[in-house]
């Protein structure tokens, strides 16, 4: 059986295993919107007896591309009230308390690589990427992504991809720990379902108990890291630089930044 959280986000069931999928074509960026019916869908599975695990997968060519910054009529876009709406919905996918599992093919960028992280582990294609590329907009880092990514691959390798906003390719990612597996892209959501439900035989309480004990803390942590980051980019977001990185990265180009 299939259900619908608003326009972008389905889930079925898999035995003890809900698969949540995202379709917002071509790229799934991320809106106000999306995130909230993602947390709802989430949130239904996580309130489930039935469900011991989860998977979050999305169609098309790119997991996540990030927040679409060229659109006028997005509220992320819009200004800095869209990005705290936007935190407050992504906080809720912190406070699930069932392991997620997600599915990673093509570009996990921005605010779509804070998703993949959010998750408790990642299978990804090799054609997968993985960039936290906020400098290169002119912006600072957000979606708890500088508590998160730290706390996943070391606060060296996360400053370094902070710092540069290159692209993680997947066989790096698995090295460092980001990603957990790399399967051909015919086999992606295979593996994903199967992990999910690896972990879904075993005891749920027990899992339940463990995953608390794993991540403890972490929901406190990433609600003040995103108050911090909301700050830092509400301050970022008024500079010319700002605005020649959105133009930049529009436009396939480098940018010309001035420092101000």
């Amino acid at each position: 059986m299939k259900s619908g959280f608003g326009e972008h986000v389905t889930a079925t069931r898999d035995g003890h295993v809900a698969v949540v999928t995202i379709d917002r074509p071509p790229t799934n960026f991320v809106s106000v919107e999306l995130i909230s019916d993602l947390a709802d869908a989430l949130e239904a599975a996580d309130v489930s007896n039935d469900v011991r695990a989860m998977v979050l997968q999305a169609e098309g060519k790119a997991f996540c591309a990030g927040a679409d910054l060229a659109r006028s009529d997005d509220r992320v876009a819009a200004g800095m009230d869209g990005v705290s709406a936007l935190y407050k919905q992504a906080a809720r996918l912190f406070a699930v308390e069932k392991p997620i599992v997600a599915a990673v093919q093509g570009a996990a960028v921005g605010a779509g690589l804070g998703l993949a992280v959010a998750c408790d582990f990642r299978i990804a294609t090799p054609e997968a990427r993985f960039s936290a590329n906020f400098v290169k907009l002119g912006f600072h880092p957000g979606f708890a992504l500088t508590h998160t990514l730290p706390r996943l691959i070391g606060a060296q390798k996360a400053h370094l991809m902070f710092m540069t906003a290159r692209r993680i390719k997947a066989e790096d990612a698995l090295a460092w720990g980001l990603v957990d597996q790399i399967v051909a892209p015919d086999e992606l959501r295979a593996a994903a379902l199967t992990l999910a439900r690896e972990i879904a035989e075993n005891a749920p309480l027990a899992v339940l108990a463990t995953r608390k004990t794993s991540r403890d803390g972490l929901l406190a942590a990433v609600r003040a890291q995103m108050a911090h980051e909301h700050e830092q980019q509400t301050i970022l977001r008024a500079t010319a630089d700002f605005a020649e990185g959105v133009r930049a990265v529009n436009e396939r180009r480098p940018g010309v930044f001035v420092g101000r």
